[in-house]
């Protein structure tokens, strides 16, 4: 991310795809064709309650109709016992789920997909990507068509989000009482479920980077199907873009970590003397930014921590620290460059909301705090072409992959990462205004 770089994800995706293709009704004791049954412990009762879920929502974006459930059966397949043909097409053995328009039915991977998720982040996210899966089945019923595959697989992102809010407002009987942690998991999951860095949003199969699929799930947990529903090319936000060179492309656009602060803590600084007067009604004085060896941090007495304590903000004297030889390269190396533009994003943004007076250490204020990071983000995004410094593709997994680092959710500990992410994500997409509105 030197002059015209930008920071993107060191952090490999996952070949862990969620398809797009059809779907059937779940019989109370539908055979499993003699197959091993690793994840239908939980993909049943998924099934099931994504079909009650839309039972009942199916009117609101049918124009009424009745809801009919996928016809064509549900299929755990394994690399030695393969789903059935999709419309007289057989395909190989590949560690996914689907739904099949063609033939309405829908498919998993019960050897690997299912199992991994199920034991990684746990069952939660198993039912989301059930959820999406149906997602699709309702596209075969209502539309929209003609679209582009990231808007279709957002569209179902949206309304497995909608399920998700059924859930958690205690609608479920399959998934009950979701822990903050458990629906952070299920964040961290969707992180895998991603095209990789630089893949183009108009690409056949792009299902979108993990903020705009994370940005779809949220839709639908706050707004519900009809906002799904409306899901379109001409309104979808979409973020993801290619590399701009080859360079960027074998680099991942990862600046050496030393440059990288460099550079991301003097584009804040200018920022914030650009934005801070229309914020304030004053100007910025400059940030000191003290790096410090793992253990040796500045004296400060009192602290406002950020990071999980591996960086804080210190109002008397006045200054922001990081952890330069742990937290730092950590970031560096495990997420990419744009995590220590998150890190940064973060203590510039405390900085910001002290100097005119309000809190960073409430719910209210922290999430205040990730919108304004946020709204530097939407600079970085949204600058032209020629510009010194720039956002390049899987910078805002990153961001995202680093907010799920600062902070999970633990009960009655703060904002979820969940929580903290919409925030984030407001200032993305609108800049500084949401952020105190």
């Amino acid at each position: 991310m030197a002059a015209k770089r930008s920071f993107t994800s060191a952090l490999a995706a996952a070949a862990l795809v969620l398809g797009g293709c059809a779907v059937i009704p779940l019989e109370e004791d539908q055979p499993q064709r003699g197959r091993q049954s690793s994840g239908s412990d939980v993909v049943t009762p998924a099934l099931r309650d994504v079909e009650r879920f839309w039972t009942q929502q199916f009117g609101t974006i049918a124009d009424g109709q009745k809801f009919t459930p996928v016809s064509g059966g549900y299929f755990p397949y394994s690399q030695s016992d393969p789903p059935p043909a999709c419309g007289g097409q057989q395909s190989s053995y590949e560690p996914n789920a689907f739904y099949c328009p063609a033939d309405d039915f829908i498919a998993w991977d019960a050897q690997q997909l299912i199992p991994s998720l199920q034991e990684t982040y746990g069952p939660l996210l198993v039912g989301f990507v059930i959820a999406h899966e149906y997602g699709h089945a309702i596209q075969a019923r209502i539309g929209p068509e003609r679209q582009p595959t990231v808007v279709l697989e957002q569209q179902a992102d949206c309304y497995a989000g909608a399920w998700l809010a059924d859930v958690l407002a205690g609608k479920s009987t399959a998934f009950t009482n979701v822990t903050p942690a458990q629906l952070d998991n299920t964040v961290a999951g969707m992180l895998q479920l991603r095209d990789q860095p630089g893949t183009p949003a108009e690409s056949e199969g792009a299902h979108g980077n993990a903020f705009d699929r994370i940005r779809a799930m949220q839709d639908g947990v706050d707004e519900g199907v009809q906002t799904c529903a409306g899901y379109r090319a001409s309104n979808l936000p979409v973020t993801e873009v290619p590399f701009s060179s080859q360079r960027e492309a074998e680099t991942g656009g990862n600046l050496a970590y030393e440059d990288a602060v460099s550079l991301l803590a003097d584009d804040a600084q200018s920022y914030w003397q650009r934005t801070y007067p229309q914020l304030a009604g004053n100007q910025w004085a400059d940030l000191a930014i003290q790096p410090y060896r793992s253990g040796s941090p500045p004296q400060c007495a009192q602290p406002d921590p950020a990071a999980d304590g591996g960086a804080f903000y210190c109002n008397d004297p006045e200054f922001a620290a990081f952890d330069s030889t742990g937290l730092g390269p950590e970031l560096h190396r495990k997420i990419g460059d744009f995590a220590l533009g998150m890190l940064l994003g973060d203590l510039f943004a405390r900085a910001a909301q002290t100097r005119r007076g309000q809190s960073t250490r409430d719910e209210k204020g922290q999430l205040t705090v990730d919108c304004l990071a946020g709204s530097w983000t939407n600079d970085l995004l949204t600058r032209k072409a020629n510009s010194k410094v720039l956002l390049s593709p899987g910078d805002l997994d990153e961001a995202v992959t680093a907010l799920l680092a600062f902070g999970r959710g633990n009960e009655g500990q703060g904002p979820t990462a969940f929580d903290r992410i919409a925030a984030y994500r407001e200032g993305v997409l609108k800049g500084l205004r949401p952020c105190t509105d």
